[in-house]
């Protein structure tokens, strides 16, 4: 049997005159596509630019939630109260659908950003909290969630569509949650480099940390960042690896 898996990348990550990435290039090579919503990056021009372009290439459109921090691109760290937390969701995949139907598309997933995604990873309560408003929203929609992580344990505890993701341009923890940005070699810039070692993750049908450990797990996506300034060279490096080892790259059933 083939062995297959999503390809997809967070965009739509400018905002005004601030410009981010190069979401264009991107959407010929993935194959979902995890589209801020305003909170955190992005803006109603560049929601539905990026829609559209997605929908032209075929590639599957999810909602990107994340904290209302503009100035910090949703990495801040935030304390908010569950219900606001909830409400905040619901009123950025309202925005995503809204968007996507006009664009001739739909949502298809949701994934958290940035700190608020971090933090779910950790914190079992907030995760669930984020997943079930997303679902009185939106009850048929597939979460994608950090693989072996409490974002895992609540999708399945809630009894959810889900798929699992894991980081091509990203080093890890023992405990599979992300390294923190501040430290050296976080983020991996090398597309070679990414490329080799998510194709011996995705093989493996595991995550290998930055000490080495492998951490058996589910892995149906694979996530980059749209504005590593290498995410086009990354997200080509990638598929290529992948595809050569003989791993089919096509969007995930919903």
């Amino acid at each position: 049997m083939t062995l297959t898996v999503d390809l997809n990348a967070d965009m739509g990550e400018s905002f005004g005159a601030w410009r981010m990435g190069d979401d264009a290039s991107l959407l010929k090579i993935v194959t979902s596509a995890n589209i801020a919503c305003g909170f955190h990056a992005g803006d109603p021009d560049v929601m539905m630019n990026t829609m559209r372009q997605a929908v032209r290439n075929g590639v599957g459109i999810g909602a990107h939630p994340g904290y209302g921090d503009l100035q910090g691109f949703g990495r801040h760290r935030m304390q908010v109260p569950h219900a606001t937390l909830q409400n905040q969701i619901r009123y950025q995949i309202g925005a995503a659908q809204a968007m996507a139907r006009a664009a001739g598309g739909q949502v298809r997933h949701l994934k958290l950003h940035g700190a608020l995604a971090n933090t779910a990873a950790e914190d079992f309560e907030l995760a669930t909290a984020c997943y079930e408003a997303a679902l009185t929203v939106a009850p048929d929609i597939t979460i994608m969630v950090l693989a072996a992580t409490e974002q895992q344990a609540a999708v399945q505890a809630i009894g959810c569509k889900f798929v699992c993701e894991i980081f091509a341009d990203r080093a890890y923890n023992d405990d599979a949650t992300l390294v923190d940005r501040s430290i050296p070699g976080a983020v991996i810039h090398d597309a070679d480099l990414a490329g080799k070692r998510i194709t011996d993750m995705v093989l493996r049908r595991a995550i290998v940390t930055a000490s080495g450990k492998e951490i058996p797990a589910q892995i149906d996506t694979i996530c980059l960042h749209g504005d590593t300034p290498e995410a086009v060279d990354i997200a080509r490096a990638v598929r290529s690896q992948l595809e050569s080892a003989g791993v089919r790259v096509v969007a995930f059933d919903v």
